[in-house]
């Protein structure tokens, strides 16, 4: 299905929940709305899914108005973060719920039935209750039941929130390999940066009940177009004055220009590390945080402390270490835009991934 939006609005009282959104989805897509708690992501949701009304706009799917049309007669499914299942009906009767509310043939009811088990993993729990399923698995019945109608959008509303977390990232990856096997155009809304990035073929950044940026998590993490997405997307450190740094006092760049760093940004590491110690600052580490696979390192220069990473495979830095440290590029910002500044000093290709 294509969805298109045009000019989404919706008040709760004096509250502005969705200003304005317009967007559109290709067929087959897997979105995911990602913002802070409040920005109006399920709002944007439950008015797809018709369970709120518009103060203004247009909902569209396949080039058809269905502002006014029930959720039953949208070709919708949707899943719900406390799995909303039957808890009086076994597995099977809970994926066939649906069907029985369309007056599906019993024998038809029962084949699709079988082949959502059999895709969702659900073999040998047909006739289990709620009760006696683990929380991947409530989920995964509660993904079959909105997918045994054949919907033609699937609605996800934090899928993940009530799972612990080694499940919760075993699902995306299962969710994602499902997805492209139904085929089927899909919305969740998360919170959870990871899940976005990991999932989605694309994300919508949504605060304050506006649409701040849609694009595939690559772009929107690397050409953040307003403060908001810089700031929120990924790790990162907010420098007041960013001018005070070597190779970042160009270009009509301010010494009280505020700038966004991000820790990839940024190389650590002892003097004879460097060939350009002309562009380095030098800094004290101030805490080493062990993250598994590299050091995510605090470390101050003048007034600013930033956060970088460093490899496993370099010597270990101590607390309280002097440093060189050099800054390859910042996205600088005002209240407005946000835009990338490089470091006018650096002569040599970066020697991390940027």
């Amino acid at each position: 299905m294509h969805v298109e939006v045009r000019h989404l609005d919706k008040h709760f009282g004096q509250f502005h929940a969705v200003q304005d959104v317009s967007f559109s989805i290709a067929k087959g897509h897997l979105i995911g709305l990602l913002g802070p708690s409040g920005g109006g992501k399920t709002s944007i949701l439950r008015m797809l899914a018709g369970l709120e009304t518009p103060g203004s706009g247009e909902i569209i799917f396949h080039g058809k108005t269905v502002n006014h049309l029930p959720p039953q007669e949208r070709e919708i499914g949707f899943v719900f973060q406390n799995y909303a299942l039957f808890k009086h009906m076994t597995v099977f009767d809970n994926i066939a719920f649906g069907l029985k509310v369309k007056k599906i043939r019993k024998e038809a009811m029962r084949d699709r039935v079988r082949e959502l088990v059999e895709l969702t993993g659900l073999s040998g729990f047909e006739h289990r209750y709620p009760h006696q399923l683990s929380g991947g698995q409530r989920q995964r019945v509660a993904f079959a039941r909105a997918l045994a109608p054949e919907p033609q959008l699937l609605l996800l509303d934090e899928p993940f929130a009530a799972i612990d977390a080694k499940i919760r990232q075993e699902l995306r990856t299962w969710l994602r390999e499902l997805i492209e096997r139904v085929g089927i155009t899909s919305i969740f809304v998360t919170h959870d940066q990871d899940e976005a990035i990991e999932v989605a073929d694309e994300i919508m950044i949504i605060n304050g009940g506006r649409l701040e940026q849609k694009g595939t998590p690559w772009d929107i993490y690397k050409q953040p177009s307003t403060p908001f997405v810089a700031s929120f997307i990924g790790e990162s450190t907010i420098i007041e004055e960013i001018g005070q740094l070597k190779g970042f006092d160009h270009h009509g760049i301010t010494a009280s220009a505020r700038a966004l760093i991000r820790p990839e940004y940024i190389e650590i590491g002892p003097a004879h590390e460097f060939r350009l110690l002309s562009a380095t600052e030098t800094g004290t580490v101030k805490h080493m945080h062990f993250r598994g696979s590299q050091w995510m390192v605090e470390v101050e220069v003048g007034t600013n402390r930033l956060i970088t990473y460093r490899s496993l495979e370099k010597d270990t830095l101590e607390v309280g270490q002097d440093v060189q440290v050099l800054v390859h590029r910042a996205y600088l910002f005002n209240d407005d835009e946000s835009w990338i500044a490089e470091n006018a000093l650096k002569a040599d290709p970066l020697s991390v991934f940027i």
